[in-house]
Parts: C-alpha cells; sequence; structure tokens
C-alpha cells in the first residue's frame, strides 16, 4: 500500500517492517520464535524512531508499532511537525483473505481470527486517536486505496505539496 501511495506522489516508500528484519537479519517470524517479542519490539522501536527521522516519504508501520507509548509520542510529534497518519482499517471479513491467518504471523497463532479480533480490539483506539484520517480499505485494490487516501487527505485539507491538491 505504500508504495501505491508514494508511486502517485512521486514519493519513496519505506516500511519499517522491513527495516527491522534488515537490521536483524531474518524475517519477523524468526525473530518471534529465536528472540522473542520484547526483542522484536525494541527493534520495531528503533526503525520507527529512526525512520520519522530520516524518512521523507511515504512510511509503513507494523500494525503494533504503536502499542509503543514512546512511539506514540513520536508519531504525536511527528504529526505535530506537519507529518500526517493515515489508519488503514480493515474488517475481520476482508482480513482473513489478505492475511491469511497463516503461521508467518506470529500473534495470530492458535486461533487467529480470535487473536485478529483481540489484537485490533486493543489497537483501534490508538490507531484512531493517532491518525489524521481514517480508510476502510475493504475491496479496494492498492491503488484504489490510495485515491481515498487522497480524498480523505484534502477533505482534512492535508494533501502534501507537490501533488495536484497541493501544488
Amino acid at each position: 500500500m505504500a508504495a501505491a501511495l508514494a508511486g502517485r506522489w512521486q514519493l519513496v516508500a519505506r516500511d519499517t517492517d522491513t527495516d527491522v528484519e534488515s537490521a536483524a537479519g531474518k524475517s519477523i517470524a524468526d525473530i518471534f520464535v529465536e528472540d522473542g517479542e520484547p526483542y522484536f519490539r525494541e527493534l520495531e522501536r528503533a526503525a520507527v524512531a529512526r525512520a520519522l527521522v530520516e524518512h521523507d516519504g511515504v512510511l509503513a508501520l507494523g500494525g503494533g508499532a504503536v502499542l509503543d507509548e514512546e512511539t506514540q509520542a513520536d508519531l504525536v510529534d511527528y504529526a505535530g511537525r506537519g507529518g500526517v497518519i493515515v489508519f488503514l482499517d480493515v474488517t475481520l471479513a476482508a482480513a482473513g483473505p489478505r492475511v491469511g491467518f497463516n503461521q508467518a504471523r506470529p500473534l495470530l497463532l492458535g486461533n487467529p481470527r480470535a487473536q485478529w479480533q483481540a489484537l485490533m480490539e486493543a489497537r483501534r483506539p490508538i490507531y484512531e486517536r493517532l491518525a489524521l484520517v481514517c480508510v476502510l480499505t475493504d475491496g479496494h485494490r492498492p491503488l484504489d486505496v490510495a485515491e481515498l487516501i487522497e480524498l480523505e487527505l484534502a477533505a482534512a485539507r492535508r494533501v502534501p505539496a507537490g501533488t495536484e491538491e497541493g501544488a
């Protein structure tokens, strides 16, 4: 999704999950299994903090990144400096086929649908508090979601400079 939006805005996309995997030299699933969730969250926290300072483009965060209070504070600061935070929402019905509820997602082991629902119930209030706009992605292709994001940001009058609406 970040790549689709970045492409529309002629910006660079970056994903902090990819940053974590590069730093660790292994997949997120392997980090969880071999090193544990607390170690993963440390790497994630550092990756998000670094990206918010270094990156000037579209940044994708892992879904659990916002659980860290320091990350929340960094995101509030980022928004205060003019950064735009978008919550890409998805229902359980649409999430199932998209994520596959497979074993590569360590937090969805056991009963993946119940786990996903519990994760979203815990995270949704944080996402909604931090985000300038929320976009429901159900049934939409990435390019369609990018267009919906643009429409929501235009409605909130926060389209990035250099785009047609923000030029």
